[in-house]
């Protein structure tokens, strides 16, 4: 399985569009195969679901994401996991031995909307989902 965390410094980032990078795992039988980092292409609508899915990437793991962008994901047929914070490592480790579970977004509707490329954060709040 390839996954795409979106990830600003040692942090999942609270929102995925918005990140500066990805962290990009390869999994296989529960083994890490591969873990590299690679920036952000940019955030223009319906860009990323199509840049992941010619990646091979089969789920996005973020703090957040807005309801648009998880539709556009789905037809791509990458899973969203969203509402997961904390620290990256302690991420990756959960989801190798299958404890990372997800929540609801952490990026409330319209937090996103219309700000374009410049906007570098959601307006939301601290949360309790840790990772």
């Amino acid at each position: 399985m390839k996954l795409a965390i979106s990830t600003d410094g040692k942090q999942v980032s609270a929102h995925f569009g918005r990140c500066p990078v990805f962290t990009v795992l390869e999994i296989q039988d529960g083994q890490l195969i591969e873990r590299r980092e690679i920036e952000n292409p940019g955030h223009h609508p319906g860009y990323l679901p199509q840049f992941f899915h010619d990646m091979g990437i089969e789920c996005i793991v973020a703090g957040g994401m807005g309801a648009r962008a998880a539709g556009l994901f789905d037809q791509y047929g990458i899973r969203t996991m969203m509402g997961i914070t904390g620290n990256i490592d302690e991420a990756v480790s959960r989801l190798l031995d299958g404890t990372l579970v997800g929540g609801e977004s952490i990026c409330q509707p319209g937090q996103g909307k219309g700000y374009g490329e410049d906007k570098t954060e959601c307006d939301h709040g601290e949360h309790e989902h840790q990772a």
